[in-house]
């Protein structure tokens, strides 16, 4: 009998990293990752793929009208920050002095907090 693997890949960006897009109309930015969507591969950045959102008058916006907001970015489209140069890199894993599996800037091997 074949198991199925109903598990998500486990993503090297997680919240709170800051990343540069790499790809398309927002390439060259550089913002904090607000929110992960394991499911669907994608990030939301601070800052790019911005998109006008039109709004109907609510409690918040009594007036309603046109929202600016982010949208979500494929995550093979942002890399992460290398804290050391501020340039992106690719990320590995390593384990630290501690033993606990910690991710690392490949750039300059520095340890990704």
């Amino acid at each position: 009998m074949e198991r199925k693997n109903n598990s998500q890949p486990k993503l090297k960006i997680r919240k709170g990293d800051l990343v540069q897009v790499i790809a398309g109309d927002s390439k060259g930015t550089q913002g904090k990752v607000l929110e992960v969507l394991l499911k669907a591969n994608r990030a939301i950045v601070e800052g790019a793929n911005m998109v006008s959102k039109h709004t109907k008058p609510n409690a918040t916006n009594p007036n309603g009208g046109i929202v600016k907001k982010e949208a979500a970015l494929h995550i093979s489209n942002i890399m992460v920050v290398d804290a050391k140069s501020g340039k992106p890199t690719r990320i590995g894993k390593k384990k630290n002095a501690n033993g606990k599996l910690v991710r690392i800037s490949k750039r300059s091997g520095e340890e990704i907090k």
